[in-house]
């Protein structure tokens, strides 16, 4: 358990080959309801691998657990060395090799934030081949909900073009990092001055909150293909 109500699973293929994929993709799992109606669910690929692997040995996704879900049930009844269905990878919410922006601007809340730990070896090659600068607003209500937040923190630690500002809603903790904010993500958006002219932003997780902050980057000028949207809903 990685927060109260996220889990972080780690799976292998069964057939012991390497999965190859995007830092930004995603997996569905399968499986079926309680009637034998098949159904899916889709997961960010939460793996930290470096930038010019192609393939890792294993698959790792955060788990939001939704009361009375489905999905829910399925995961946490798994037991070690147990399988689950899967297929994919999926999606383009993944850095473009075109980029020549000088600024990513990434804003999740729960597990959309899961696709920008998988960035991570990837934006540490940007920062230094090119001199990309990046900023990570994440939102959560605590501090105990805000997930690999201690990896963020030392990542920005060691690289001075990463800036990490967590966004509480319900209020800072004593003794707050001084980079640590109170509010939603799209409040303190204003803070770093999004920039037409430099930035590509990406949103990830909660539909409202990809909702305001897609308006509220479009005032600031950043034109729709600057901002890459990925939106998150929990499903039962």
């Amino acid at each position: 358990m990685i927060a109260p109500s996220v889990g972080h699973y780690v799976f292998a293929r069964d057939d012991g080959q390497p999965f190859a994929f995007t830092a930004g993709q995603f997996l569905q799992m399968h499986f079926d309801y309680a009637d034998g109606t098949a159904t899916r669910r889709s997961y960010s690929l939460a793996n930290v691998r470096a930038p010019d692997a192609t393939a890792d040995p294993q698959v790792e996704i955060a788990v939001s657990y939704v009361p009375g879900g489905a999905a829910t049930a399925l995961f946490e009844g798994l037991e070690i060395g147990e399988t689950i269905q899967a297929s994919g990878p999926f999606g383009r919410f993944c850095l473009q090799p075109g980029d020549q922006n000088a600024r990513y601007v990434l804003i999740a809340t729960g597990t959309g934030v899961t696709p920008y730990r998988s960035m991570l070896p990837a934006l540490d090659a940007l920062m230094s081949t090119r001199g990309v600068e990046v900023v990570l607003l994440q939102g959560a209500r605590t501090v105990q909900e805000m997930l690999y937040h201690d990896e963020f923190r030392a990542f920005a630690d060691a690289h001075p073009g990463f800036r990490y500002l967590p966004c509480l809603s319900r209020g800072l903790p004593g003794q707050a990092h001084p980079e640590m904010r109170h509010g939603y993500v799209q409040q303190v958006l204003p803070e770093i001055a999004p920039d037409p002219a430099r930035d590509i932003a990406y949103l990830c997780g909660n539909p409202d909150m990809v909702d305001a902050c897609f308006e509220a980057l479009k005032e600031a000028g950043l034109p729709v293909p600057q901002i890459r949207r990925e939106k998150y809903v929990s499903s039962k």
